[in-house]
């Protein structure tokens, strides 16, 4: 397991979702960690983490606790930051089945479906190759919880996985995102894989 790097502190959006686990997943990848819950606890990050939860909820609670702007603004200066589930809908430009006033911080140029994959107990594991990551003649098991997926891609977006001809995991410059939980499976290529990313 990788120690930290002190010079190197990825933000975990904490205001609603499976923020320990990603707080852990990236520990084991090498990176420092910091909760965000308020605009200047963004300051000086190498990346951001957004988790899974209830994109309608994290959506709501950014705007309420003022994080929603500068998020946007710091995904437009180029900032890497990776979505799982919940942050795959939040870095999205469009949202189907959202509710009508939900936003998200937008940055890869997709659609994303809300809850594609069916309900909680519709939940599902599958092995999926997955573009990028180290040891890759070993599957990633995939678990699904009220997944989106991806319904429209820009020419600029990178399909690293896809489930039935629908991609769960996708790349554009520094933004990753995928529809599947890697936090929860012990499994941490993808956080290896985004922490490369922050680092240069």
């Amino acid at each position: 397991m990788p120690d930290p790097s002190p010079d190197l502190t990825i933000g975990v959006l904490a205001v609603q979702g499976d923020v320990r686990e990603h707080v852990a997943a990236l520990g084991a990848a090498g990176a420092a960690t910091r909760l965000v819950r308020r605009p200047a606890e963004l300051d000086g990050l190498d990346g951001l983490v957004i988790p899974g939860g209830e994109s309608t909820t994290i959506d709501r609670l950014c705007r309420i606790f003022g994080l929603h702007e500068p998020i946007r603004r710091l995904i437009a200066g180029g900032l890497p930051v990776y979505g799982s589930c919940a942050g795959m809908i939040q870095l999205a430009e469009e949202i189907l089945d959202g509710h009508a006033e939900q936003q998200s911080f937008g940055g890869i140029d997709m659609t994303v479906r809300r809850n594609a994959f069916g309900r909680q107990v519709d939940s599902f594991e599958v092995d999926l190759e997955i573009t990028g990551l180290s040891d890759p003649e070993r599957p990633f098991v995939a678990v699904f919880i009220r997944a989106p997926w991806v319904e429209r891609l820009g020419e600029d977006v990178e399909v690293l996985a896809a489930v039935d001809g629908h991609p769960v995991a996708v790349r554009q410059g520094p933004l990753l995102a995928t529809s599947f939980h890697p936090e929860v499976t012990g499994d941490h290529r993808v956080h290896e894989l985004f922490v490369k990313a922050c680092s240069g």
